[in-house]
Order: structure tokens, then sequence, then C-alpha cells
């Protein structure tokens, strides 16, 4: 029920915040729902290592004797919506459910995301990063750089300012399109996007900073969703890509 701002304004005051899971009744409720108009449901919930969404979701679709299928492809905010967007490209090929479960699992690897937080409070208290990553909380006046590429966040670099903290993702991402994603890169398939957390204005200018140094590609932005942000806290900024799935 909060807006983006209110929960800022929240989170600042240090007002106790916290995440919880949907009930299985509220899962169960919803799906029963759909499924009453649809074949089969698809849900591609937050990557398993981040959330336990996902575990409780894979358990609760048993009892639906295969007309709910539970993607586990270690995505989140940006790339997760990419994953929705190339699940419905796959229902329109003609492909049933437990088609799009498998070839979106077959693809969870072909993903990155690098991000810089203005602190790894809210991380280290959820419990959400590796020891590697809370370990730089304790190097004074270093901005961390963080890494997602499979269940949870883990370290990437610590440097000096926002500014290199920018530099250092951007060099990441275009090692990343120049090694291991180049074959997806030149048919075409890499999409690139950008995520941040309360900084709208920031996140324009990081945009155009992505954009300059990948000119002529598309770049998707969201603010992250404030069960994400809980985690993380205000003045985040994320460079993302993931492969688009193709039938």
């Amino acid at each position: 029920t909060l807006s983006q701002d209110e929960f800022y304004q929240w989170l600042k005051s240090d007002a106790s915040i916290s995440t919880s899971q949907p009930s299985p009744g509220e899962t169960m409720g919803l799906w029963d729902n759909l499924l009453k108009e649809y074949d089969e449901i698809v849900q591609i919930p937050m990557s398993s290592g981040l959330s336990a969404t996902c575990a409780t979701a894979m358990g609760l679709a048993q009892e639906y004797e295969g007309r709910v299928h539970v993607v586990d492809n270690q995505r989140i905010s940006v790339t997760q919506r990419q994953s929705v967007e190339d699940a419905i490209a796959l229902r329109d090929a003609g492909k049933s459910g437990a088609e799009i479960k498998k070839i979106l699992e077959e693809e969870k690897f072909n993903s990155s995301i690098y991000i810089t937080l203005e602190t790894l409070k809210y991380l280290k208290k959820g419990g959400r990063i590796t020891p590697a990553a809370a370990a730089i909380g304790t190097v004074l006046n270093l901005k961390p750089v963080l890494q997602l590429q499979g269940e949870k966040l883990d370290a990437f670099a610590k440097v000096r300012g926002k500014k290199q903290a920018r530099r250092t993702m951007l060099k990441a991402m275009k090692a990343d399109f120049e090694g291991r994603f180049a074959p997806f890169v030149q048919n075409g398939e890499m999409c690139l996007q950008a995520a941040y957390t309360g900084n709208p204005e920031e996140a324009e200018e990081w945009k155009q900073e992505m954009q300059e140094t990948f000119p002529g590609m598309e770049i998707h932005m969201d603010p992250l969703s404030l069960s994400v942000a809980c985690h993380i806290g205000y003045g985040s900024l994320a460079i993302a890509c993931s492969k688009k799935v193709t039938a």
C-alpha cells in the first residue's frame, strides 16, 4: 500500500521494514481462480537463492497435477521481467507450460547483473549476500560492486566512490558482451537493462552513461520493486543483461 516515495521516507527514518513471501493460501487461491479460465500457469518467482517463495511455490505446484509450472531460473527484477516476455513469446509460439519451464531453466545462466549500493546494511541484515560480500561492508570509504551470476549476490569489486563504481560496472558488462555473451550479441539476442532504488535523476544519468558505452542498444530501465529495495536500501544503481529466448 506504500508508494515509492513513502517507502523511502520510512526507510530513511530507520523504520523496521521486512518482507514476507505470500502465504500458501493466497498463492493457491490465485492459482485456483486462474485455472478456472486457463489450462496452465507458468509462474516465474525471483531467484530461489534470494527468496523462499520459489521453493514454496514448487511444493504447492505438486498438488496441481502438472497444471502449474514454477520456473527456477535465478532471475530478479529487470532480468525477471525479460523472462516473462520470453515466456509470453514461447506461449504464442505454441509451447506448453512444461516446455516453457524447461527452456527458461536451460537459459538461466545467460544473464548478468552488476549493482552498486550506498550501504550493505540492509543486505547484511537480511542474510541475502555471501560472507565475502558482507566483508566489504567493514572497509571504510569504499563502494561495493556486487554481481549476480547465479543464486546469490556476491562480491565483485570494491572501489572508491560512486563514479568509479559506475565505471567498474560498465567495464564488467562490456567484458561479458565481448566474452561469454559474444555469440548472442552478434545474433542480436542480448537485452540490456538498468535499475535503481529511489534515485530517478541519478538513474537517468546512469542510463545515458550506459547508452554511450553500448551505442544503438535499447535499454529498458525500471525502479526496483519495494520488496527488493527493502533489502538493499536507497541509492542503488544496477546494469543487467539477459539473452532473449526464442522458440
